[in-house]
């Protein structure tokens, strides 16, 4: 039996945010079995708790933003990819501001502060959602779908008409030591071109060359990438997180073609659509 897994210590990460700019501290915290993940908002009153579910989504522009009853936490996708990365299925998650710190622009910063946690097994079986039959999302030329698998592999292509990113492809089996290695180093990334007006809109106000790969006209403005196809490699890392959200981890092979984070949401509102209304609430 494959047991559901928590960190056995709290740990906590401290930064600013990408969008606010707000110094912020996330605290993980371990959390019963069952019980998924919850992000809690200590800096008010009552310390309203927001679980982090599809159905809590509340704003995808540039990043995922999950509230209730006006309460928000946003930016949540790298956050959640590593913890879905870590196959960590029960977290309680501290936050005294309403973002998540960017760190670096990727989810290495909290993989490595939920490692030095300890991921810890619990006393529960983990609960799959095991793809019977292929899930599809299209929105011109976005298509989503995931098909049956015995794993979870994600399969990303990505096209911009730009010289510096072009048309990328990757696919990967999504295990803790691939996501370490392959995935979590990719940091978001944005166009210059783009920068003012998204600051207009109270945007990217904690963007630097530290915590993204800013991309000019006809070059990327940071001295390297990480990865030569650093780009797709972090829209698998949107799409893991995004698809967390759906309160457990996915046993399928998700395929993705120009995505962002909003058809993330629906793809997986569709995905979970399909669980409730089926003969199973475990299968798609």
């Amino acid at each position: 039996m494959e047991r559901q897994k928590t960190i056995a210590r709290e740990a906590s990460f401290s930064g600013i945010g990408l969008h606010t700019g707000n110094l912020t501290t996330i605290t993980f915290k371990p959390a019963p079995p069952n019980s998924g993940i919850t992000f809690i908002r200590t800096d008010l009153p009552d310390k309203p708790a927001i679980k982090a579910d599809v159905d809590n989504v509340v704003d995808v522009s540039y990043g995922t933003t999950i509230g209730i009853n006006g309460v928000k936490v946003h930016t949540v996708e790298h956050v959640l990819a590593a913890i879905a990365g870590l196959g960590i299925d029960n977290l309680n998650i501290d936050v005294d501001a309403s973002e998540t710190p960017v760190g670096d622009g990727s989810s290495v910063p909290f993989m490595t502060t939920l490692e030095k946690a300890g991921v810890v097994e619990q006393d529960a079986e983990r609960k799959y959602i095991t793809i019977k039959h292929p899930v599809y999302y299209r929105n011109e030329d976005v298509a989503l779908s995931v098909l049956p698998s015995d794993e979870l592999r994600v399969t990303m292509t990505i096209a911009f008409d730009h010289v510096a990113i072009g048309t990328q492809y990757a696919s990967y089996v999504i295990t803790p030591e691939t996501f370490a290695k392959e995935i979590a180093p990719a940091r978001t990334f944005g166009f210059l071109r783009d920068a003012k007006m998204l600051q207009e809109q109270g945007l990217i106000r904690g963007v630097s060359l530290e915590n993204a790969v800013a991309i000019g006209d006809d070059s990327i403005l940071n001295e390297e990438l990480r990865f030569p196809d650093e780009f797709v490699r972090h829209k698998i890392l949107d799409l893991l997180g995004d698809m967390y959200l759906l309160g457990r981890p996915v046993r399928g092979h998700v395929i993705g073609v120009k995505s962002g984070h909003a058809s993330h949401v629906k793809f997986s509102q569709e995905v979970k659509k399909r669980l409730l209304n089926g003969r199973s609430k475990h299968n798609a």
